[in-house]
């Protein structure tokens, strides 16, 4: 089975069930588990005399959703009894899916599992898809887990 899962966070429901996904998984196989939150900045910019340039830092909202990202994962670690290590990469411009596919690399991952929003259409092609870009770009087994809150109905339960 799996030695080396890398479970991508972000904070959000979906990503949540991609690391209770990697939680059983590494639970049965006696796995441990990379979870990875990926910062971006946002364009900023700044006045210096006749240019802009681009600002330097995350937001301080991306911060506090690592932040908690992490802590939560840590939480889910613990509760499933599993050896894992939270994660916090700056994406630096890269796209999240290279990033993911970079420390998934680097950290000898045998899977990556991944949450996804399940968009089709007009609003994935306008709103992009990490998971998709991820599928297209590593030569690992890739979890999706969707969170589809239709089919979850409005109370957003399973």
């Amino acid at each position: 089975m799996y030695t080396r899962i890398l479970a991508a966070i972000d904070g959000s429901r979906a990503s949540r069930l991609a690391l209770d996904e990697a939680v059983k998984i590494a639970s049965a196989s006696g796995a441990s588990i990379v979870a990875v939150c990926v910062v971006e900045h946002a364009p900023q910019l700044v006045d210096v005399g006749a240019v802009y340039q681009g600002g330097e830092g995350a937001s301080p909202e991306a911060i506090e959703a690592a932040t908690a990202a992490l802590e939560e994962a840590e939480e889910v670690f613990k509760a499933g009894e599993v050896e894992g290590t939270p994660r916090v990469v700056d994406a630096y411009g890269e796209s999240v899916a290279s990033v993911i596919a970079r420390v998934a690399a680097e950290c000898g991952a045998e899977l990556i599992v991944i949450g996804t929003h399940g968009r089709h259409g007009v609003r994935r092609v306008l709103l992009g898809s990490v998971a998709e870009s991820l599928l297209r770009s590593v030569d690992l087994p890739v979890l999706l887990v969707r969170h589809d809150e239709v089919a979850r109905g409005a109370t957003g339960k399973l």
